[in-house]
């Protein structure tokens, strides 16, 4: 009976686990924190929620790679916790079945202390963050989509780094609009919100951008860096967005 309890208490610290794990490296892939512990806790538990973030996770190979995965080791685990439990609560005396109710009690409120724990949460977010970037293709991403709109379209928050194309240049300057985003606000690193910026407000290393286009666009600006490269991609990002413009025109009239 104690190898029943070693199992169930395994399996869902496990999931737990593996959960977590799933959500930062959707979080890596650009989706916002929320959304990302949502798709993987429906993932694992095998829910099945048909939204538009997930047809937005099924359309992007990295993020379909995790969910399959998720549902293959969720299967596993619910069936394992089910024959752990049928097994546990099988016909005992009375007495049995009340120390068998307070050992999952304590067994499970002790799980979730640790995994409510802030300490705990920041060493195994830095830790897996790290294994992942350090050891998997999964890149990581200083945006994140925080509505997902028709087609490809969102708004995404995207931090600006030193080293980005973004970084030390106007609005007027970059000149976002022509590659189909539109600047809807910006959070400056020490509190100050500018909710209506002008075509001179220059962006600064650590500015949060909220900004709204094409996801493809969006994480195109996220990887683009200072440099003849930089501006070469942003001439092709104009050029991409005026063909599109374009077909959209024809197909209106």
């Amino acid at each position: 009976m104690i190898a029943a309890f070693i199992t169930l208490f395994a399996v869902i610290i496990v999931s737990l686990l593996i959960t977590r794990v799933a959500t930062i490296a959707l979080t890596l892939t650009g989706l916002s924190r929320e959304v990302a512990r949502f798709q993987a806790r429906s993932a694992l538990t095998g829910s099945g929620f048909t939204t538009t973030e997930s047809e937005n996770m099924m359309i992007h190979p990295i993020r379909r790679r995790i969910l399959m995965h998720l549902m293959l080791v969720g299967n596993a685990g619910i069936v394992t916790v089910i024959a752990s439990t049928v097994v546990i609560f099988l016909n005992p005396a009375e007495e049995t079945l009340i120390n068998y109710l307070i050992v999952f009690i304590i067994g499970t409120s002790i799980i979730a202390l640790i995994t409510k724990s802030a300490k705990m949460d920041k060493i195994l977010n830095r830790a897996i963050a790290f294994a992942l970037i350090r050891w998997t293709d999964i890149e990581g991403s200083d945006s994140a989509s925080l509505i997902y709109l028709g087609g490809d379209y969102q708004v995404s928050e995207l931090k600006v780094e030193s080293k980005d194309w973004l970084s030390e240049k106007t609005l007027m300057e970059l000149n976002l609009a022509e590659e189909g985003v539109l600047v809807l606000g910006i959070q400056k690193p020490y509190g100050e919100y500018v909710g209506i910026p002008s075509a001179d407000t220059r962006i600064k290393a650590r500015d949060v951008l909220f900004l709204y286009g094409r996801g493809s666009a969006i994480q195109s600006l996220d990887r683009r860096r200072r440099g003849i490269r930089g501006e070469l991609e942003h001439s092709e990002a104009v050029e991409q967005q005026k063909e599109i413009t374009d077909k959209q025109e024809k197909y209106s009239q």
